[in-house]
């Protein structure tokens, strides 16, 4: 048994409960523990993780549509405290947005930053669903149909809805760069807990920019600092970190964030402006992907 408990963020234990995922037998306090094993399931639309089982409490992170998650445990008002696979963070979700198994049809990722999933082959059909880059939905089989020359593929969505999207949606996505990607979400809504381009939050950014250039970070600002190597120069690329708070580097001063100053995803000038001071004086250091 270790003398400190490990992050809740990360692993699933309930103290008062008594209750905890089967990988922690052995690491928690002495005493009675009902150990469960983490049951796969599957994101039925952009799902919001929340801190506790109450519409109320904020959102901690996302589960974007098609994406899997673990479910540890329920309540009995609806609610399952659930795990994201892609970077094990924890939190409460309604057991009606997720689904037990999803469409058999191959996956196929969205690439735009956000889209829209129709009820038919024409933009002027209900909107069945919001989509987002990273998010996924399932092919059919059927042909791509052509109406005033675009070209809409045939889908089904995460809850096994019949649906339609634009081909260019699914448009592989170039190589990029963790500059380059982050200027696309440049104006995105910031809201906190968030990680798609209809809303992130500074990790979220940060989070998503590197895993579209094949860097798995973790979810939180403190987490992404522990897993970069110090610098004392930032280079394009870079991560700045502050009290709670991360931005990435365009150049030597130059940060793109997303900020609930300007609740948008905006571009700073480290030391230039009120802001830019404020930023400079607070910035704890600057993190770089280990090569």
């Amino acid at each position: 048994m270790t003398s400190t408990l490990p992050d809740r963020r990360n692993h699933a234990f309930d103290p008062d409960a008594r209750l905890a995922e089967e990988i922690l037998r052995g690491q928690l306090p002495h005493g009675e523990w009902r150990y469960v094993a983490p049951r796969p399931m599957w994101a039925a639309l952009r799902v919001s993780l929340r801190s506790a089982p109450d519409p109320q409490s904020s959102q901690v992170t996302e589960a974007l549509p098609g994406e899997p998650v673990e479910l540890l445990w329920e309540n009995a008002g609806g609610w399952g405290h659930v795990r994201t696979l892609h970077d094990r963070y924890l939190g409460w979700a309604r057991l009606d947005e997720l689904v037990h198994q999803p469409p058999q049809g191959e996956g196929l990722t969205i690439t735009a930053l956000r889209a829209h999933a129709f009820a038919g082959p024409k933009v002027s059909q209900p909107v069945l669903a919001e989509l987002a880059y990273g998010a996924q939905v399932f092919s059919t089989g059927a042909e791509v149909v052509e109406e005033n020359h675009r070209r809409w593929q045939p889908v089904e969505l995460p809850d096994g809805r019949p649906a339609w999207v634009q081909e260019v949606t699914l448009s592989p996505l170039a190589a990029t760069d963790p500059v380059t990607f982050a200027l696309r979400f440049l104006d995105t809504p910031y809201v906190w807990g968030g990680r798609s381009a209809w809303g992130l939050d500074c990790s979220g950014l940060t989070q998503t920019v590197y895993a579209a250039c094949g860097r798995e970070l973790p979810r939180d600002a403190d987490q992404q600092h522990k897993a970069l190597h110090p610098v004392e120069t930032p280079v394009p690329g870079d991560l700045a970190f502050f009290p709670g708070h991360v931005g990435l580097m365009l150049d030597a001063r130059r940060m793109i964030h997303a900020n609930a100053t300007h609740m948008a995803v905006t571009i700073e000038t480290l030391g230039v402006g009120d802001y830019g001071s404020r930023l400079q004086a607070s910035c704890t250091r600057f993190g770089r992907w280990p090569e």
